[in-house]
């Protein structure tokens, strides 16, 4: 029972669980009920019990101290970024860990939900169960199922709660998201508005957080490679994104340098918080941010603290060390520099020291999100830039990742560059790459707008039970295949890893890209590890196996349909940990209509340099590049983004003064349609 359970309590967070959202009813011991009812209970209890309904037992426990937790009412905004709130999540996190039994979570859970608030409770209990022994296999939804708020335009909760009233269950139609709600294309910014405010986008930065949390004990924290990791899922995102742009005539992100200048972008998010009953913040253009004082919330900051530490961060990359707390010297090598430099960037409990390195990253997403009341006089919440599901959709969240990417750049290109010997892979030699999409032009990949449904119910509060269905639009895109010849002129066989990568072979003026602009736009489409016999090998790959993404059906899962049997535990735990990976119809950028020209880069590294001694991971690849393995370390011994972490020799120009034999570079087009079609299943392109 309690497998069945723990995930109902993230169904309808603001109905209190004695009235029974759902199709079961809890049985709560009385002091469990919320206090304002306890004298109605029998009442509410029979006005909300059917004879259809399941009840569940609830045991009664000791329950342990919440205080720390309860310092933030019920409906605030809780913020991933902030100090204060990351200090009771981690609290709360603790507290669940520590349930001696599946059972007595389930006890603690259901205490803590109706009273803890709601956006904090799912936060702390979703990564108790990723990283509970015994919870692993919990089936859990999406956000965007629980608090869908948070990802679709508030209009549509009106919509929602007057069909669901009126109409059955069977007789209810989608609710059509429109495309372009936040804005026109009077504003330039707007063209990219559907790859900001991509459900699944923003689905991957709030899993993300999850799989690598600010804060709980370090068992949660302690993640092989956890700031390297950090440092590159933001920057290939920044590379996604500036490509984006570019293929929509915009230049690349401008970094947000300079802290005291007007910021020229606003954004109008036009999303309300339901837990809350607030709508979200706005920024009109050219606001300035400031020093934020929002005591009452613990949190108090000077626009010059974020300077120090910036400044404190460049002379540890200019000198190449960094302290601890305890005053020992930490060397940042070439290989895991980048690790013990991300961790103080994110300000992870694994920064080396934070009272030197602050929280340069966090602390600027809450500059930014509390721009528009930074000494909290008009009792204002945090803007988008506060929470992780939400942050992806401003344009200021890319501006200021520009410019925390700019500054792992600078360490970076302190690296020597790589050898030859370094990139090459002796007796292998890739001859030719192609492309194949069914039906297309070869070499030619094609995009397009999809239309996909969500479900909307189970964050629809106080609202008829079944299935209230929204449409909304995306981007899409043909699945293809990569085929690539090999030679191998090794008296033996050898294994060898597959890097791909995409990338413009243009600038914004159409001129040639140079090597050390191009490598930066870099966008990881796959790596995979392949045998190649003597002699010549043929290569066959689908898009739909890249290590990079997960399947549509994983972001958008519902948790009632297309899940892995509840006995299967391996299943289980690798459908909850595979949401982290960047979401597939997003793989590709949108091109243009005429066709946009970009450079499809393989190569075949060593395998002997690459291999990571461990166990073969359980089924799950899904995502690997951006998110690592479950309980594992991280797949690739190579630094993230080899070969393209590190500047070029001095004597490498373009592109193709970098190649060695292993490497091979394709032209290719990205092409887009300007059709809508109804989603079909685009997980293989060639069948079984």
């Amino acid at each position: 029972m309690t497998e069945l359970s723990i995930p109902l309590l993230f169904d309808n967070q603001l109905q209190p669980l004695i009235s029974s959202p759902g199709q079961h009813q809890w049985d709560l011991p009385q002091s469990y009920q919320i206090e304002k009812y306890q004298a109605h209970a029998n009442t509410i209890s029979s006005r909300f019990t059917s004879s259809d309904e399941e009840w569940i037992p609830i045991k009664e426990i000791a329950i342990p101290d919440l205080s720390v937790p309860l310092q933030l009412s019920r409906t605030d905004t809780f913020s991933l970024f902030a100090p204060a709130h990351q200090k009771m999540a981690a609290y709360l996190i603790m507290l669940f860990l520590g349930m001696r039994t599946a059972d007595d979570l389930l006890s603690l859970a259901v205490y803590c939900r109706d009273r803890i608030n709601s956006q904090m409770f799912t936060y702390a209990l979703t990564v108790a169960i990723l990283h509970r022994p015994d919870t692993k296999k919990l089936r859990l939804p999406q956000l965007n199922e629980i608090f869908p708020d948070k990802f679709m335009d508030s209009r549509i909760f009106f919509r929602a709660r007057e069909e669901s009233n009126i109409l059955p269950d069977a007789l209810r139609e989608p609710i059509e998201i429109p495309m372009d709600y936040t804005g026109t294309n009077a504003d330039p910014e707007h063209r990219v508005a559907y790859w900001r405010e991509d459900i699944g986008v923003n689905l991957h930065h709030w899993h993300w957080h999850l799989v690598y949390p600010f804060s709980g004990p370090l068992e949660v924290i302690d993640k092989d490679r956890r700031g390297e990791l950090f440092y590159y899922m933001h920057h290939q995102t920044m590379a996604r994104y500036n490509v984006e742009r570019m293929c929509n005539d915009l230049g690349r992100t401008r970094p947000l340098e300079n802290l005291r200048e007007p910021i020229a972008e606003g954004y109008f998010p036009k999303l309300d918080q339901i837990v809350s009953g607030r709508a979200w913040p706005s920024r009109p253009r050219n606001m300035m941010l400031s020093d934020v004082n929002r005591t009452v919330e613990g949190l108090t900051f000077a626009l010059e603290d974020l300077e120090y530490w910036r400044e404190v961060l460049l002379e540890a990359i200019r000198t190449r060390r960094m302290k601890t707390s305890d005053g020992k010297e930490i060397y940042l090598d070439d290989f895991t520099g980048i690790d013990i430099l991300g961790n103080a960037v994110e300000a992870s409990p694994l920064s080396p020291d934070m009272s030197t390195y602050g929280s340069f990253h966090n602390l600027g997403h809450l500059a930014i999100a509390t721009m528009h009341d930074p000494d909290h006089r008009y009792l204002e919440p945090f803007a988008v830039m506060g929470d992780a599901a939400t942050a992806m959709r401003d344009p200021i969240f890319y501006r200021w990742h520009q410019h925390v990417d700019d500054i792992f750049a600078i360490f970076k290109n302190s690296i020597t560059p790589y050898s030859s010997d370094e990139l090459s892979f002796p007796g292998v030699a890739v001859t030719d790459v192609h492309v194949n999409l069914p039906g297309a032009n070869l070499n030619t990949f094609n995009t397009f707008w999809s239309k996909s449904i969500v479900d909307l119910s189970r964050g629809l509060d106080f609202a008829p039970k079944g299935e209230v269905l929204a449409r909304f639009q995306h981007l899409n895109h043909e699945p293809f295949k990569y085929y690539i010849t090999v030679h191998n002129t090794n008296d033996k066989d050898v294994l060898g890893t597959v890097r791909i990568f995409l990338a413009p072979r243009y600038n914004e003026q159409g001129a040639p890209l140079y090597f050390n602009e191009q490598r930066m736009l870099m966008i990881e489409l796959d790596k995979f590890t392949a045998r190649l016999k003597r002699g010549l090998n043929l290569l066959e790959r689908e898009s739909a196996d890249t290590a990079v993404t997960i399947p549509f059906e994983t972001t958008f899962r519902n948790l009632n349909h297309n899940r892995p049997d509840v006995s299967n535990r391996s299943a289980t735990e690798e459908y909850n940990f595979c949401g982290c990976g960047w979401p597939h119809h997003m793989h590709l950028p949108k091109g243009t209509i005429e066709g946009y020209p970009m450079d499809l880069f393989v190569m075949i590294s060593d395998f002997d340099y690459d291999r990571v001694d461990q166990e073969d991971p359980i089924g799950c690849a899904d995502g690997i590049s951006y998110c690592g393995l479950k309980d594992r370390k991280y797949p690739d011994a190579r630094s993230m983004g080899f070969p393209f972490d590190r500047s070029a020799h001095h004597n490498v120009r373009v592109l193709s003064d970098f190649l060695t034999p292993n490497m091979r570079v394709q032209q290719v087009n990205v092409k887009f349609h300007d059709v809508v079609t109804e989603r079909r299943n685009l997980s293989r392109s060639y069948g079984g």
